[in-house]
């Protein structure tokens, strides 16, 4: 080993090459060959030299893991490959259904209900941390960014630098153009240990548990903190240019997610060592089963085990749902159940009438939160549960996250306890509840009822809908309480010196509100009827509709003396016909129909509307009438948005995700895997040309 050059530029090379070597033999090998003496030194010689000369510190610079100033917020990053979420399965039960899906989705047919093909998997430790997304140029990371909604997240790359099981630079000589990579950051439980020490010593509140102490770590403005606290990291999965291939055999793009593993091993990542190659459903169970207690002994918390279908072909078979992969599952082990005593049963009421019953307990700590109240959904959960008065129940979290009474303790039963049941009237307006023979919902059918009131007020003047800026749920409380709003017409009946008087209401904030409402009168004509919060009709539904039918007279009129107009309409079925026909029977939706147009709200397209609508409509070409389209990646001319706008005006449907019912895949350029999928489907590919002449024949 020879560090010898008097070069400042050089030297610096050198002391870089060195020292991240020596760095992922410590922190990922766990192999060292640098005695910590000599590693501090050269170190040291780094530091002096980036002082000397700035212009010498780069991306890949060990002292990048020190931590810089704190930042003033975080920006949004865009992710390049969607970072998908993964569906549960709390049971072996849940676990065979997946498996037989994926039998079914790869084309198999069971003989006797037996499949005759087995499907290797790899098995991974699900670890209880924060998912990551890391984004290398040439070798260098460049970018890191935390889940968000899976399209793009918060860019935390300053943060992400201070793990040091996280490499800066790729260990290979040869690296991609980019690479992406996907993996859990999280804190070993020693750590956190240490932290809520030291916070505790501060008077700090104390994290819950090590997820929630990682998610808040990563979080912090200031990565000395973060870098003081010690993360680690586990890669698991990774992306690679379609072109793109290593002239060495054993750095060639993998086909298996075994292979994927021992690739980004190679490539100087840290894997958990616990993953296993599984022949079949068999030994997938057995791997579950042994972790189950074995995870106890592990240095980071485990909720669970991810199964993955292992060739990549086949996982391209498989495919995605809008929200996650088919081809994987995370199979979690029994959630953390708590008893805790029933204090009083309540009732919620939503916008469409829907009653709720939560319960209401002692506070308990339940999976690192506390909790104190939890949905029983309707009256035949509260039924089967047999809850009386003072019951103690015992509550777990339903994947974690939602809280559930899962079955009471009649033992402990007090004597004088009475059962509880939903109420015969609506908490909030006394009228009668109904239950349909159909449905487990029971309803309140009032529209007058001030809980559904506020409920529809709340739809109506959210973004999608007529976008009325300032009224949150603390005034729609007030407006409905007062009696200042009875109905949504009511906000357009509204005064500067009805609102002015509203708590945290001054003049100037009550003057934009007034101009708000005024200015929603102009809202084109889907987000009305999107706003009335109809059964059935989404943003989509209501787009479609709305180009079809210019007046809530003629779409209503249809639903009921010809559904078969709105039926015919691609995308559109018989429920949304029949949820317009029992919308337009009630008398009160009626009213508000003619009361909305009473005060200049008309619910029916604008001239300009109407002209667009028939433009659009003599320019549908027939090949897109019925087709789904997907996109990816992005075009010169056409942003995605405005791509979407023109397939929908020509009468095709933009969906996701790729699926065998996909008509045409647009890919532009940097297209992501979305287009490795659509050639393994045989799903027809239209570059950006292709598209617009399609478009525009």
């Amino acid at each position: 080993m020879s560090l010898t050059s008097s070069d400042p530029f050089r030297r610096a090379f050198e002391l870089r090459s060195l020292l991240n070597k020596a760095g992922h033999a410590y922190y990922v090998l766990d192999s060292p060959f640098l005695e910590d003496t000599v590693y501090d030194a050269f170190y040291r010689e780094l530091i002096s030299l980036e002082k000397q000369y700035p212009e010498l510190i780069t991306h890949d610079s060990p002292s990048k893991r020190l931590g810089g100033l704190p930042a003033t917020g975080f920006s949004s990053s865009k992710h390049r490959i969607p970072l998908f979420s993964l569906d549960n399965a709390f049971n072996i039960k849940e676990l065979e259904a997946w498996y037989s899906k994926v039998q079914r989705n790869l084309g198999e047919k069971p003989i006797d209900n037996n499949f005759q093909t087995d499907i290797k998997m790899i098995g991974e430790l699900k670890i209880d941390g924060n998912a990551l997304a890391l984004s290398y140029s040439k070798g260098i990371l460049i970018k890191a960014a935390t889940r968000g909604n899976g399209s793009e997240g918060e860019e935390i790359t300053a943060n992400a630098r201070t793990i040091c099981s996280l490499p800066l630079c790729l260990q290979l000589e040869d690296p991609p153009p980019w690479l992406e990579v996907r993996g859990e950051a999280f804190i070993p439980n020693d750590e956190f240990t240490k932290t809520n020490q030291t916070r505790q010593s501060q008077g700090e509140h104390l994290f819950a548990n090590p997820r929630n102490a990682c998610a808040g770590t990563l979080r912090q403005l200031d990565s000395r903190v973060v870098a003081s606290r010690h993360l680690d990291f586990f890669a698991y999965s990774l992306h690679l240019p379609d072109d793109w291939d290593h002239k060495v055999k054993d750095y060639k793009k993998p086909k298996t997610q075994w292979d994927a593993l021992r690739w980004l091993q190679r490539a100087g990542f840290k894997v958990n060592p616990h993953n296993k190659l599984l022949e079949n459903l068999h030994e997938a169970k057995d791997f579950f089963s042994d972790w189950e207690t074995d995870r106890q002994t592990l240095p980071y918390a485990t909720d669970g085990v991810v199964l993955k279908v292992n060739t990549f072909e086949l996982q391209t078979k498989v495919g995605f749902t809008q929200k996650a992969p088919r081809w994987a599952i995370a199979l979690k082990y029994p959630a953390e159940e708590a008893p805790s005593k029933l204090i009083k049963l309540t009732y919620q009421i939503g916008r469409t009438g829907a009653v709720t019953p939560v319960a209401e307990f002692e506070s308990i700590a339940l999976a690192g939160t506390r909790v104190t109240r939890a949905s029983l959904h309707n009256a035949d959960r509260l039924k089967s549960l047999d809850l009386h008065s003072g019951d103690t129940v015992v509550i777990r979290k339903a994947g974690e996250i939602i809280p559930e009474v899962v079955r009471v303790i009649k033992e402990l039963r007090p004597q004088e306890a009475v059962p509880l049941s939903l109420p015969a009237n609506c908490p909030e307006c006394q009228s009668t509840l109904v239950k349909a023979n159909n449905e487990a919902i029971t309803r309140c059918l009032n529209s007058s009822c001030p809980a559904i009131l506020r409920g529809a007020l709340r739809h109506w003047v959210n973004k999608a809908s007529l976008n009325i800026e300032g009224i949150g749920n603390k005034l729609i409380h007030q407006l409905v309480e007062q009696k200042l709003v009875q109905s949504i017409a009511n906000l357009y009946e509204l005064n500067l010196h009805n609102i002015v008087k509203l708590e945290r209401m001054g003049p100037k904030s009550a003057s934009k509100l007034m101009t708000s409402i005024s200015e929603s009168k102009n809202q084109p004509w889907h987000k009305k009827l999107y706003g009335l919060g109809i059964n059935h009709i989404g943003e989509t539904n209501a787009k479609v509709l709305t180009k079809n039918f210019h007046t809530i007279e003629e779409l209503l009129d249809s639903a009921v003396n010809s559904p078969e107009l709105i039926t015919s309409i691609f995308g559109i079925g018989d429920e949304i016909a029949q949820a317009l026909i029992e919308w337009s029977s009630n008398s009160n939706n009626q009213k508000l129909i003619a009361d909305l147009k009473r005060v200049g709200v008309n619910l029916s397209a604008s001239e300009k509307e109407i002209e667009l609508y028939s433009i659009q409509k003599n320019q549908i070409s027939n090949l897109l009438e019925g087709q789904t389209f997907v996109l990816t990646g992005s075009m010169n001319s056409l942003s995605r948005n405005e791509a979407k706008t023109l397939i929908e005006e020509k009468g095709g449907k933009v969906t996701s995700s790729i699926s065998a019912n996909t008509s045409y895949l647009i890919a532009g350029s940097k297209a992501g895997s979305k287009l490795n999928r659509a050639n393994a489907l045989g799903i027809k590919v239209l570059n950006e040309d292709e598209f617009k002449n399609l478009l525009f024949p």
